[in-house]
């Protein structure tokens, strides 16, 4: 979770599906060494390499993210549950290889459903075509990136990488650079935003494992069955016939899933819309009196998000991200006017049970989620 900046995709001499390389487990359905080469390679060369920049980031960050929770906990009343915030600087391919991790712990029961090591002669095709996909993704990704919390836990997986603060050093100082950002205070409204995600799953209790719930009830109804890409094409067409983006919903993901799926991610998009727009509230009220340039901040994070062109935002949109990029102005808007309606006693009912967190429906129209809240108070 967290922010995205500029970048390009350079494929060339990258992907070599029929080349040498080392097969790795054959029963996972993605070849995650070939992932990472991608990756790494469409990430390309990082600007701000040398250490005269990388100077004091480290420190800056670590002191910011104490702050940084510290503010959040008293604006928010969420408090961890799991000890101290640690942030972590890395660059492009530490951030890579961080959620490379991150998608393998995820993705392992549905590696152990769709395994191929049995589909014959085309499985090995398959698995790179998966790992290509995912490592064009998460490098072009890896240029955009300015920082995000690591909410995926797995017990005795190496508790030492995992709940982090992680922070991308070129790509934070590029844009420092670029619009002359004073450092000291964008770094510690960066770290609002991250550290607020981590108060958002760690500091209530059932966010983490309802999350995870979700995500896992997705990948437990998918099916490679034939019939669901023809389902899905004749959806496209169907989409374009009536003038409507099939893309707009959330990508390739939301364009292939069941109803039940679509269910499941409606509820996904739901909560997501509410933690960025919580996110990016809670950054530039909790800063407020320490951090004076946030709404020159937030104005350029604005036209940031909205400012991809040409092939990048064509990927936007086959990833899903475009409809990830409206859950922080849907959020926001959705947080608004809860408060309008009820303060931030009535906002605070978010975080009381899992069943009270608005779906995607409720977050674009507000009022509805607060009529629910009406009656479920009523009926108690």
């Amino acid at each position: 979770m967290g922010a995205h900046g500029e970048g390009s995709v350079d494929l060339e001499g990258a992907v070599d599906l029929d080349g040498p390389n080392d097969p790795g487990d054959l029963d996972d359905p993605i070849d995650w060494d070939l992932a990472r080469r991608v990756a790494v390679r469409t990430a390309r060369r990082e600007p701000y390499t040398a250490p005269r920049w990388r100077d004091g980031l480290a420190e800056d960050f670590a002191d910011c993210t104490q702050r940084a929770e510290g503010l959040v906990a008293e604006f928010t009343g969420l408090r961890s549950l799991s000890g101290p915030a640690r942030g972590r600087v890395t660059d492009r391919v530490g951030w890579i290889d961080a959620n490379l991790a991150s998608f393998q712990r995820l993705l392992r029961p549905l590696a152990e459903k769709l395994g191929t090591g049995s589909d014959g002669m085309l499985a090995p095709i398959t698995r790179r075509v998966a790992g290509a996909e995912l490592g064009v993704m998460l490098g072009w990704m890896s240029t955009r990136v300015l920082g995000q919390y690591d909410l995926l836990i797995i017990e005795d997986d190496k508790p030492e990488d995992q709940d982090i603060v992680y922070y991308v050093a070129p790509n934070v100082l590029s844009l420092e650079n670029k619009y002359a950002f004073d450092p000291a205070e964008f770094r510690l409204w960066l770290a609002l935003h991250e550290v607020t995600h981590r108060a958002q799953f760690t500091g209530v209790d059932w966010m983490r494992p309802h999350f995870i719930g979700l995500v896992e009830s997705v990948l437990d109804s998918v099916d490679p069955d034939p019939k669901r890409i023809a389902a899905a094409v004749r959806r496209v067409v169907e989409a374009r016939r009536r003038g409507e983006d099939p893309l707009a919903a959330g990508g390739i993901m939301a364009l292939f899933a069941s109803e039940a799926q679509v269910e499941t991610l409606d509820q996904l998009a739901g909560l997501m819309s509410l933690l960025e727009g919580h996110g990016d509230v809670t950054m530039d009220r909790a800063g407020k009196g320490l951090v004076s340039s946030a709404p020159r901040f937030g104005r350029v994070m604005r036209r940031r998000r909205e400012s991809v062109r040409g092939f990048a935002k064509v990927f936007q949109r086959v990833i899903g991200l475009d409809a990830k990029i409206k859950q922080y102005a849907e959020g926001e808007h959705f947080i608004s006017s809860v408060e309008k309606a009820g303060g931030t006693a009535l906002l605070d009912r978010v975080w009381e049970d899992p069943g009270n967190v608005p779906g995607i429906a409720e977050i674009r129209n507000p009022r509805d989620w607060v009529s629910r809240m009406s009656l479920t108070e009523a009926a108690a």
